[in-house]
């Protein structure tokens, strides 16, 4: 009875077990499928194609500017804009409607993605090129791949592509995006360039605990700017605190300004020496 009773439970367990398996492997080929068929093929992406026992027909080939491949017996395929499960169908059909194989069975296996890609430039922690996988990546998206802003990056992101033929360029202030909401969180398309700009800097120098170059905040003060370079040192004045501006024309000019100004890109702001 006893031993009786550990065979049953023994192949309950290995009942479960294998259903469990059979389930997570289901839904991993449901996964993987649905992942296939959301990437789309664009100019550029390197594809092999098979035919179920044709292996004559095994091509590797590159989708090219006007988005088709050139296959065999059927000639010139249009497969750019077509998920990969589309692309196979199309392929599969022309065989069929040729009359070359009676039930084509066709897989494409993505080799190397370089149509499909969204170029991420300046002042990210990661610049480069990244493969736009999905039809709904964002701006907020990519700017997370490319390991967000760097430190010295400004609050000024530029959307460079094409939509409808016309080249765009669309600045996105990234503090109307994330905080106040104001601003779309823009899809993307294939061959978009995302580029952060450096931040804006003015400078300090002079009779001051750290002189130097300083991030320019929005709507910063001469006396927000002082605090940033830790203050005046002991041989510092505000008397004849002087702004050095350059104008539209380059022309330089020495501004004497009040703590409450406001300090603009590029300006360079000098604390005297006491004479007393």
């Amino acid at each position: 009875m006893g031993l009786r009773m550990t065979i049953f439970r023994t192949l309950s367990g290995f009942i479960t077990f294998l259903s469990t398996f059979l389930i997570m492997t289901l839904s991993i080929n449901s996964q993987a499928q649905a992942n296939s068929e959301e990437y789309v093929l664009s100019s550029g992406d390197i594809i092999r194609v098979t035919v179920f026992q044709n292996p004559d027909l095994t091509t590797e080939t590159r989708v090219s500017e006007a988005g088709s491949i050139t296959f065999p017996l059927v000639g010139s395929v249009r497969v750019g804009s077509l998920g990969l499960q589309a692309a196979e169908r199309e392929i599969a059909s022309r065989l069929r409607s040729g009359g070359f194989v009676v039930e084509p069975q066709v897989s494409i296996l993505l080799m190397q993605i370089r149509g499909n890609q969204i170029a991420v430039l300046g002042s990210v922690n990661r610049p480069g090129r990244y493969p736009l996988e999905t039809t709904d990546l964002r701006i907020s998206d990519i700017l997370a791949i490319a390991g967000g802003i760097s430190p010295e990056g400004s609050d000024s992101v530029v959307l460079i592509g094409l939509r409808e033929g016309k080249m765009i360029r669309r600045p996105i202030d990234t503090n109307d995006l994330f905080i106040r909401g104001s601003e779309p969180d823009l899809p993307l398309a294939s061959g978009d360039i995302v580029y952060v700009e450096r931040a804006p800097v003015f400078y300090i120098y002079g009779e001051v605990q750290r002189p130097g170059s300083f991030r320019l905040n929005r709507n910063m003060s001469i006396m927000q700017g002082l605090a940033l370079a830790g203050g005046l040192n002991q041989r510092g004045t505000l008397r004849g605190l002087q702004l050095h501006r350059r104008n539209t024309k380059g022309q330089l000019k020495i501004i004497e300004p009040t703590l409450k100004d406001e300090i603009r890109q590029d300006d360079v702001v000098y604390i005297k020496e006491s004479i007393f």
